[in-house]
Order: C-alpha cells, then structure tokens, then sequence
C-alpha cells in the first residue's frame, strides 16, 4: 500500500484513530502500578498515549481545513491522488483528444470532465500537478471554434490540485453553467508548491535565488492553456482564484500582471506574503522585491483596470484587516468590491458556502466564449449556451487588452 492511498480526511479512518488514542490513554493509568519495575514500557505507554493525542487533533484540524487528503499529501511524495479525477492525461495534456468519448458522454448529462496531468512550463522548465475542468460545452461542435475563458484556481497552501475535488467545485461549476450563472469556463487548478511541501510555502512568488512560481503559474500556464486548451488570450477572459495563501497568490499575481488577467477572487485571502516556520526566506533581505509582491502597494502605486473581490469572515480579524487596508490603497481605474460574512473561523467551510456567489461574480465579470478559430473536433448532447453575437460582450476583440 502506497501512502498516497492512507486517507486523512476519511470519517472512517478518524473514529479509529479516535478509538486508538482513548485506548492509549487509558493503558497509562490501567499499566502504571504493574509496570512501576518497568520504566522503560512506563515510558514507552505514555509516549504511545502522546503520539496518538497528536494524531488525533492533527487529523481533526486537517479534517476541518481539508489541507492533506492523504498521507502522501502531507510528506509531498510526489504522487498524485487522483480522487475526484475523470482521466489521466500525457504530459503537458499531449493526448486530450481521448477524452472525446467521457466528454461527451458527460456533455450529456450536463456534466464537465475532469483531467489531471504533468505540465511543464516554457521558461522555468518547472514540472507541477494540474487539474483541469472542461465544461459540458468543450465538447460541443457548436463550440468547435469559439476560446473558452478560464479560472485559474490556486490552492490553499500546503493543499495542491487534489482539494478540487475536496471543494465540491466540478459539481458547483456544472451547477453554475447550467443555470447561466457562469458562462462555459475552463478551470485550470495548478499545485502552487511543488514538493517537498512541507516547510515550503512559496506564497505564488519568484523567489530571489529560488523558485520561479509566479512565472510558472502566470505567463508558463497562461501560454500552454492558451495553446492546449484553446483558452482565449483576452485578459478579460481569465480569472484568478483562490483561499487563503490562494486568495493572496490571486490578488497579488493579478495586480502584478493586468496585461493578462482581468479579475482577482480571494476568499480570506490577505495582502503580503507571510513569515513563519513555513515560509521560506522568498526575498533574501530585498524590499524592493517584497513591496513588489505586497498587494496593498501595488493598488496604490500600480493601479490597473482589474476587478478584485475579496471575502472574509467576521471572526477572520487578520484577513478583515487585510481587505480593509487594500480597500483604502486601491486607486482607479482598479475596481475593488469585498463583503465579510458570518464564519466558521479560518477553514474550509467558510469557502465552501461561498462558492456559489463566487463563481456568480466571475460569471457576471468574465467574457463568454469569443470566436478566434479554436478547432476541437467533436460533437456532444449539451443544452448550447447563447453563441455571442456581433457587437455583444462575449465577442470583443479575442487579443490582450
């Protein structure tokens, strides 16, 4: 057995390490006085006890935020669980065209397909999990010559790809195309990380003398979705995501490249990259390099015409502060909406009741597919969405803004 497939977030797997801790806990008491000429199995009991108590509140608090789906997750093995996941694709998605049949088999049932791959970038030559979610329509032949948009989403650190499915967000975007509350979109949801994660949270940036992150998840993934996937370059077709350090990488990566996206989501997300046990010296001593990374500067100093929407929870005080001092930098013509909800705390479960709205604000801000000559050779049974029209929103210029 694979530790890949040792579940952590399995209701199952929790009562048994529950009942282990209490069973451990009790040895200590129940073998004290027997073992009182036996120090070393007196120790070896408490230490048992101990160990179990860890797990077990570890468990409960990776249960709540959903950071580590399995154990290989958390030791940043390498390998993929691929839970949630239609298909397995070649390198750098070199075979998608054998997704006809599942795509359209799911375009029926209004349904997208969901794919993960190795994708590697153009200028870092940095290799990282991807999931991608093709909406019902990508296999439609009405569709055959339109660009879609795209989310990018950007997992919540030290999570990677595999929380997709965590999030329930393949059903919340078949739900949200289905009622038109969201144009047909592809999301693109890369592993901001890499491995090991563990005491490695690259917070979406170049680091200085390290990592090039943002160049992969920016200008790498943007030009390879652009060339595979048939996503349009118009900046206003792509959107940036994400909760927490994700929320952050969405803001910050957005207001450091407006002449490829268009609009930022974050959910908790905050306005600078963090310093803690974690987080690796990114800057090497740089402030230039840090200010250039700080969210709040850039609105102020930099303001581009981008929309961000930024959402915290009321019991979120460092994450509210954060929005709150963005809110007061932000300069036009940057437009800049938040709203503060009534929360969990900072954990999975104020971003999941969340997500509906999210993806309504995307749909209300992002373009519609746009005709630029994109040629995917399939049909499907999918309910069309309204093609645009000359002169409509969904039909400007498919070129950079």
């Amino acid at each position: 057995m694979h530790v890949s497939s040792i579940r952590l977030d399995s209701p199952v797997n929790m009562i048994v390490v529950v009942v282990l801790t209490v069973l451990a806990i009790i040895a200590v008491p129940f073998f004290w006085d027997r073992w009182k000429r036996k120090r070393l199995w007196r120790s070896a009991t408490v230490l048992l006890a101990v160990v179990f108590l860890v797990v077990t509140t570890g468990m409960a608090g990776n249960m709540i935020g959903g950071f580590f789906p399995t154990v290989g997750s958390l030791l940043g093995t390498g390998v993929y669980a691929g839970q949630g996941t239609d298909a397995e694709a070649a390198p750098n998605g070199e075979d998608l065209e054998k997704l006809r049949d599942t795509g359209v088999a799911h375009a029926r049932e209004g349904k997208g397909t969901v794919v993960h791959m190795k994708v590697t970038g153009r200028r870092t030559k940095l290799t990282r999990d991807v999931t991608v979610y093709l909406p019902p329509q990508y296999f439609d032949a009405a569709y055959k010559e339109l660009r879609f948009p795209a989310i990018e989403w950007i997992p919540n650190y030290p999570s990677g790809p595999e929380v997709f499915a965590i999030y329930g967000m393949p059903q919340q975007l078949d739900t949200a195309i289905a009622k038109r509350a969201l144009p047909p979109t592809v999301v693109i949801v890369p592993d901001p990380t890499g491995v090991p994660k563990v005491g490695h949270d690259t917070e979406c940036v170049d680091e200085v003398n390290g990592t090039a992150n943002d160049t992969y998840l920016t200008a790498d993934l943007r030009d390879w979705a652009q060339q595979k996937l048939g996503i349009s370059p118009n900046r206003r077709a792509w959107t940036m995501a994400g909760w927490s350090s994700g929320g952050y990488c969405a803001m910050n990566l957005v207001t450091r490249h407006p002449q490829w996206y268009g609009q930022a989501v974050s959910v908790s997300g905050y306005d600078k990259a963090q310093i803690d046990a974690e987080t690796e010296d990114l800057f090497h001593g740089r402030q230039d390099i840090n200010d250039a990374n700080n969210v709040r500067v850039n609105v102020r100093l930099h303001p581009s015409p981008v929309d961000i929407l930024a959402v915290s929870g009321e019991k979120e005080s460092y994450e509210s502060f954060a929005i709150d001092q963005i809110r007061a930098a932000a300069r036009p013509p940057l437009q800049f909406s938040s709203w503060r909800i009534p929360d969990a705390g900072h954990n999975m479960n104020t971003f999941k009741s969340q997500i509906p709205d999210l993806l309504s604000w995307i749909g209300a801000h992002s373009l519609a597919p746009a005709p630029a000559g994109r040629q995917v050779e399939t049909s499907g049974g999918v309910l069309p969405w309204p093609l645009p029209r000359s002169g409509a929103h969904g039909a400007l210029a498919d070129t950079d803004q």
